[in-house]
C-alpha cells in the first residue's frame, strides 16, 4: 500500500467512527434518522397532494320513507313530481360515494318524528334504516324529543355514527347546567388534513314544540360558546376547515353567519325550515345552506384541497328523482319488513280531497285549511279555531282511480303526528290582538334571530289583513270575528290542540287564557270522522290571512339575501 493509498484509508476510517459515535449519541440519526425523513416526506407528500372529498347531508326527512309528491315553484305556479324515498336515496348515495375516493354523510336532524310507523315503534324502526345508508355524523333536530329525553338518548345512541351538538346540557334542577349531551364537535382526517364539525340544534325547542317533550334538557343560544370551539377546533385541533351542522332554521343560519363569533367558521350546513338553498348564501364569515326536506334533496358539498388547505367550494343541491333512480333493493327489504305489521292500517284510505294538500305556503295552505274546516265541522259553536303553523308533511296530489286524492291513515299522521286533545278556552278580544302581533313577528320579524321556524297560525272563524314588513308591533291592519271587528273588551271562545307541558292557562301560546279545559275529542278523531263524513272535501284556502305587502304565494320568510325558493 503507498503511503497516498494509507492516507486515504485513514481519512475514510475516521470519517466512519465520526458517524459511528454520532449515531450512539444520537438515537434520531443514522436508521432511525432515515426513517424519520422517510415518514416526514410522507408526509409532506400526502399534505401537497390535491384531492376532492364531498360532504353529503340530508335533513328534515321526518319519517317519509318512500317516495312521495313534492311540490316546486316554477314560472309562477306550484308544480309536482315524485322525489325521495329512503330506497331510491340509498341507490343515490351508494353511486355518488362509490364514484368518489373522500365522502362523509351526514344528517342534521328531525329523522324520528313526522309518520304513522315511526309513532307506532317510539322511533325504533327508524334506526336500522339510518343505520344501512352509512351515515357519518348526526346532529339531533328540534323533534328528537318528541318522544322525550330517555328516548331521544337511546334512539341517537342506536345509530352507528357519532352524534355532535354543542347546546344540549342534561338539566340537573332549578336551572343548572350539566354536561352537554352529545360531543360539541367531530373531526374527519383525510390525507392529513382535518375537517372539524360543530354542531348546534334550535334553542327555542321548550318554545316551539310541548314543553314536556324536552323535560330535562337545557339549551342554549350558539353564540354562547361558539367562539371557543371554533379556536379548539381551528389551534388545538388544526382544522383545515370548520363546518357548522345546525338545525337552527334558515334566518336563525344566516343571523349566525353574521355573528363575530362565527369567525372562522367556512360553512354552516343547516336544517329545520325545509328550505331549498341552491346557491350558498354569502354571510359575513360563513357561507350558508339547507337542504329542503322529505328526503327530496340532497346537498353536496364539494371540496378542493390543495397543499393542506382548501382552495375551492363547490355546493349543489341534488334532486332525488324517483323516476331516475332505481330502489336499493336491499333497503326496500328492509322498509317491507319494519312496515309490514302496520302495512294495513297506514294505507287505509279514510276519506278524499278534491284539490292537492300542501303545505309550503308561508300563510295558507290546503292542509291547515282541511284541519281547520274539520275543528269547525266537530265545534261548531266556538267563535275561533286555531291550528298551529307546522312546516312538516310532504304534499299529496296522485289522484287514485276515484279521481280524487287518497287520504290514508297514514297521512294524518304524516300531518298531525302528535294526536292531542282538542282544548277549548276564553280569551278577550284584546288577547287576541296582541297574540297576533306577537305571532307574526315570530315570522317576519325585522332581525332574523327574532323569527321562529314556523308559518303564520292558522285559524277560522278569525279574519285578518296585515303587512309582513311593517314594525314591530303594527302588522295588524284589520281582524274580525265573525264578521265583526274584534271588541277588545268582549270575551270569546276559541280552540286549538293541547299542549304537553303548557301552564293550564296557555293555549296555543296565547297566555292568561281563562276556563282551559280538554274536550272529549282529539285532533285524529276529528280528522277521521269528518272526513268520514264529508268526502271528498275540497279544501280551498279562504284568505282568512290577507297579506298586504307580500305575495299571498310567499313561500319563505327569508329576506334580505339572494335566495328563493323553487
Amino acid at each position: 500500500m503507498t503511503i497516498k493509498d494509507r492516507r486515504s484509508f485513514i481519512k475514510k476510517v475516521g470519517t466512519l467512527g465520526s458517524s459511528a459515535l454520532l449515531i450512539a449519541s444520537n438515537p434520531m440519526t443514522g436508521f432511525a434518522a432515515e426513517a424519520s425523513q422517510d415518514k416526514e416526506a410522507q408526509q409532506s407528500k400526502d399534505v401537497e397532494k390535491s384531492f376532492t372529498l364531498s360532504i353529503l347531508q340530508t335533513t328534515d326527512v321526518h319519517c317519509q320513507i318512500h317516495p312521495h309528491d313534492e311540490l316546486f315553484w316554477e314560472n309562477g305556479k306550484s308544480v309536482f313530481r315524485k322525489t325521495g324515498g329512503y330506497a331510491q336515496l340509498a341507490t343515490y348515495l351508494k353511486e355518488t360515494r362509490k364514484d368518489k375516493k373522500y365522502s362523509f354523510l351526514i344528517d342534521t336532524g328531525d329523522m324520528f318524528q313526522g309518520s304513522e310507523l315511526s309513532v307506532k315503534t317510539i322511533g325504533k324502526a327508524m334506526v336500522p334504516i339510518l343505520n344501512h345508508l352509512g351515515y357519518d355524523l348526526y346532529l339531533p333536530g328540534n323533534w328528537e324529543v318528541i318522544y322525550g329525553k330517555k328516548n331521544m338518548q337511546t334512539l341517537l345512541g342506536s345509530l352507528y355514527a357519532p352524534k355532535v351538538c354543542a347546546n344540549m346540557y342534561h338539566d340537573l334542577g332549578e336551572g343548572k347546567k350539566g354536561e352537554l349531551i352529545f360531543p360539541p364537535y367531530h373531526s374527519w382526517t383525510v390525507e392529513g388534513v382535518k375537517i372539524g364539525f360543530l354542531g348546534y340544534t334550535d334553542p327555542l325547542v321548550p318554545i316551539r314544540q310541548s314543553p314536556n317533550y324536552s323535560k330535562g334538557i337545557i339549551y342554549t343560544k350558539p353564540e354562547e360558546n361558539l367562539a371557543h370551539y371554533v379556536d379548539v377546533l381551528r389551534n388545538q385541533e388544526q382544522c383545515a376547515y370548520v363546518i357548522i351542522v345546525a338545525h337552527l332554521g334558515l334566518s336563525q343560519q344566516i343571523a349566525l353567519g353574521n355573528m363575530p363569533a362565527c369567525e372562522g367558521v367556512n360553512y354552516i350546513l343547516g336544517g329545520d325550515t325545509h328550505e331549498r338553498v341552491r346557491t350558498p348564501i354569502i354571510c359575513k364569515y360563513a357561507k350558508v345552506v339547507e337542504p329542503g326536506a322529505f328526503g327530496s334533496f340532497v346537498g353536496k358539498l364539494d371540496l378542493t384541497i390543495e397543499n393542506g388547505k382548501v382552495i375551492k367550494d363547490n355546493y349543489e343541491l341534488v334532486e332525488i328523482e324517483t323516476n331516475k333512480l332505481k330502489a336499493d333493493p336491499t333497503m326496500e327489504a328492509l322498509l317491507a319488513a319494519h312496515e309490514q305489521p302496520f302495512e294495513l292500517e297506514i294505507n287505509k284510505v279514510i276519506g278524499y280531497s278534491t284539490l292537492p294538500l300542501y303545505r309550503y305556503f308561508v300563510v295558507e295552505n290546503t292542509i291547515d285549511t282541511m284541519i281547520l274546516n274539520a275543528l269547525r265541522w266537530r265545534m261548531p259553536a266556538t267563535d275561533i279555531v286555531l291550528s298551529n303553523g307546522f312546516r312538516f308533511c310532504p304534499p299529496r296530489t296522485t289522484p287514485d282511480k276515484t279521481g280524487n286524492i287518497p287520504i290514508t291513515n297514514g297521512y294524518v299522521f304524516d300531518m298531525l303526528p302528535v294526536d292531542s286533545a282538542v282544548r277549548t278556552a276564553e280569551v278577550t278580544g284584546k288577547q287576541i290582538k296582541d297574540w297576533l302581533e306577537k305571532e307574526l313577528n315570530n315570522v317576519f320579524a325585522k332581525s332574523a334571530e327574532e323569527r321562529f321556524g314556523g308559518w303564520v297560525i292558522k285559524f277560522n272563524g278569525l279574519k285578518v289583513s296585515f303587512e309582513a314588513f311593517a314594525e314591530k308591533g303594527q302588522r295588524v291592519k284589520t281582524a274580525t270575528v265573525n264578521g265583526a271587528p274584534i271588541d277588545e273588551l268582549k270575551t270569546y271562545s276559541i280552540c286549538a290542540c293541547e299542549r304537553d307541558g303548557d301552564p293550564e292557562d296557555m293555549l296555543c301560546r296565547i297566555k292568561g287564557v281563562k276556563n282551559a279545559k280538554n274536550s272529549s275529542y282529539t285532533l285524529h278523531g276529528v280528522m277521521i270522522d269528518y272526513l268520514k263524513e264529508n268526502s271528498p272535501v275540497t279544501p280551498t284556502p279562504p284568505l282568512a290571512a290577507e297579506v298586504l305587502d307580500a305575495p299571498q304565494t310567499l313561500l319563505t320568510q327569508v329576506t334580505g339575501v339572494d335566495y328563493q325558493f323553487r
